[in-house]
């Protein structure tokens, strides 16, 4: 009978011990990150065309969120269709690796290695948008005679925004 009670209790233990700690710990079981706003992510994909559209460049600009989804597309009136999906592959690389994609260029050679993943493109032309250091997502764009040239588009468009990404990234 006693081996009966103790098991009970055994089991009573190891039902409620978790729900002792839960309380304390609830802080810890949820993740909580700053996103862009749509107005927010509108506004740098439309500095990055102005930008473009200063040095006579038709552009395809996306703004893509921390997992990579496209929050705002912007196509210049003469851009291709191909600067959509290149700026979007930009952004959606920039994004993954939290850095800017012409710091990837060359670094990842082999016929099997991570640019053959699809959706990936390591050309240069996007940049991450952070707050207080924090990745919040990225600004790809496709349309300039070098990547080197979307890159400056792209940072252009973070730039008309980033002091009070970082006034409001600060704790």
């Amino acid at each position: 009978m006693n081996t009966k009670f103790n098991r009970l209790g055994a089991a009573l233990l190891l039902v409620m011990a978790p729900c002792a700690i839960c309380p304390a710990q609830a802080a810890d079981l949820l993740v909580q990150r700053p996103q862009l706003t749509m107005d927010t992510a509108l506004h740098i994909a439309q500095g990055a065309v102005d930008a473009c559209r200063a040095k006579g460049i038709a552009a395809g600009v996306t703004v893509v969120d921390l997992d990579g989804i496209p929050q705002v597309v912007l196509r210049d009136t003469l851009a291709p269709r191909l600067t959509l999906r290149i700026s979007r592959e930009k952004a959606y690389t920039a994004v993954s690796f939290n850095q800017p994609t012409a710091r990837l260029e060359g670094r990842f050679p082999g016929a099997y290695s991570v640019p053959k993943s699809p959706g990936l493109l390591i050309s240069a032309g996007a940049v991450p948008i952070r707050a207080g250091g924090q990745l919040l997502g990225a600004v790809g764009v496709s349309g300039a005679a070098s990547g080197e040239q979307d890159a400056v588009c792209a940072q252009a468009g973070v730039d008309t925004v980033q002091a009070d990404l970082d006034l409001q990234g600060q704790p």
